[in-house]
């Protein structure tokens, strides 16, 4: 009996050690980001004079390598809060459709809490950036705390804790000092680039680390609560939900003959290059009289006879959808929801290898034809490549191709017709804006289907994006299976 006692005690006992600890840190983490705060406020000598002697260092250092510069300013939005909101908001739909909820509102609540911190800090303090010789780059508000640190530290350490059952064991060390990595190079990078003090950097940190160890600790106490296991934070705030939001089931291989596979995408695209190159060179230097060269001087002077003030406003916008961020934005939310819907990696590839294999074929039969542009006003003016052919409209037809080609496999419900409409309408609509603006000929326009419709064919033929559905592996989301998920989305959001 007394041995039963001392059983069930020592999980409490184990919980009750890691607790002090884990508090003992907290409070730590507390009184630093508290000390330092009343430093910086009532700006005491020594640690005003190291900030700025520390920025002046950095800005003589970093300011006169453009390169390097270039390099900080990519890092750096990986703290940013476009970068880290993405992240946090596919997480939470990623989870909800995997019927984690508990896991989603603690990084709701976690994220959330990080973003009402910064702003309100900045204006207790009242903090200005700091002045230096020679400015790299701006940044808007005040300086203490550094948002960038303090949520990066945020965003990163409660994606690790909710993800780390997902990783293999051996994964996990790697994993916290990669994450702790890029969190100490993006805090690195807004005192280099001039826009943070040191002592900001470190505020975001130990604020970030008191945060994020006040929330993790109240999940673990909730767990407690409800009888329920608690594990060290090693090994993530659930391990028994691993399984279900690992992002797709171990594959053997995601492709079937992955060395056969890369010789033939290889071998396709220098056929489809060599046919975008045909085409262009044609159409540019070899096709006056033809039908095509009237073509391509009759409808640019059409579309720049027909400008108005609400069309060329309406044009920008609709350009803007094929542009290299929206392509990006739309393919960096597509890819993680067919990972958590159809639990595949195959389709992501197709994706994935349809958008860089579009932009290298772009780029080079760009460079090698060096098609001008129209002879007409170009309304986004000078554009660092050449007319053939049209990098946009290409993206927009491979990216809504390849998404359609997808979704169309997997379900049979009727918002499938969906994608196929707008893999139709949005390149029409971006080819169409990018000829009102003068910025491309008729046969850019083709060459951009051409390049679409073969390299689009090639990976479907090699990759198979759909070969589990077809095979009977993973059946495609029915009518009956949607009712279903949406009935089982409805219950996990009732659970605790």
């Amino acid at each position: 009996m007394t041995a039963l006692k001392e059983t069930t005690r020592r999980p409490l006992g184990h919980f009750a050690e890691r607790s002090i600890a884990g508090l003992l840190v907290i409070a730590g983490g507390g009184v630093g980001f508290g000390l330092l705060l009343m430093l910086v406020r009532f700006r005491w000598g020594p640690l005003y004079d190291a900030d700025h002697e520390a920025a002046e260092w950095f800005n003589g250092l970093v300011a006169p390598h453009h390169p390097l510069v270039t390099v900080l300013q990519a890092v750096t939005d990986l703290g940013g809060r476009p970068v880290l909101i993405w992240l946090v908001t596919i997480a939470v739909v990623s989870l909800l459709i995997r019927r984690q909820s508990r896991l989603a509102v603690y990084l709701i609540i976690t994220g959330v809490g990080g973003l009402i911190l910064d702003p309100s800090l900045k204006a207790l303090v009242g903090r200005l950036r700091p002045v230096v010789d020679v400015p790299i780059t701006h940044a808007p508000g005040n300086s203490f705390p550094s948002g960038h640190a303090l949520g990066s530290f945020v965003a990163y350490g409660a994606l690790l804790l909710v993800f780390l059952p997902a990783m293999a064991p051996r994964w996990r060390k790697p994993a916290i000092a990669i994450a702790a990595v890029l969190v100490a190079l993006v805090g690195l990078t807004r005192i280099a680039l001039g826009v943070h003090f040191v002592s900001d950097v470190l505020g975001g940190w130990l604020l970030g680390a008191a945060w994020l160890g006040v929330t993790a600790y109240a999940f673990q106490l909730w767990r407690r609560e409800r009888g329920r296991p608690v594990p060290p934070l090693t090994e993530g705030l659930e391990p028994e939900a691993g399984e279900e939001i690992s992002p797709a089931p171990a594959e053997e291989h995601v492709l079937e003959h992955p060395r056969s596979a890369i010789a033939e995408l290889l071998v396709g695209w220098v056929i489809v290059f060599g046919a975008l190159y045909g085409f262009g060179m044609f159409v540019s230097y070899h096709a006056k009289g033809t039908f095509l060269a009237t073509l391509d001087t009759e409808v640019p002077q059409w579309f720049a006879e027909r400008r108005t003030d609400p069309l060329t406003e309406l044009s920008w916008w609709w350009s803007k959808f094929g542009d290299t961020h929206a392509i990006l934005l739309v393919s960096l939310v597509f890819c993680p929801l067919v990972l958590a819907i159809w639990r595949r990696w195959r389709p992501v590839l197709f994706v994935v290898l349809a958008m860089f294999g579009e932009l290298s074929l772009f780029l080079a039969s760009a460079r090698v034809v060096e098609r001008p542009r129209p002879p007409v006003q170009n309304l986004d003016g000078q554009m660092p490549t050449s007319s053939f052919p049209s990098g946009h409209i290409a993206a927009t037809i491979c990216l809504w191709s390849a998404m359609a080609i997808i979704v169309f496999a997997r379900t049979d419900r009727w918002w499938r017709w969906l994608f196929v409409a707008l893999a139709v309408i949005m390149p029409v609509g971006v080819a169409t804006s990018r000829m009102y603006r003068g910025m491309h000929h008729p046969t850019d326009f083709m060459g951009a289907i051409l390049l679409g419709a073969l390299w689009i064919g090639l990976l479907y033929w090699v990759v198979r994006p759909n070969a589990d559905v077809h095979q009977g592996n993973r059946p495609a989301i029915g009518s009956g299976q949607v009712h279903e998920l949406d009935d089982e989305l409805a219950r996990a959001g009732r659970e605790d």
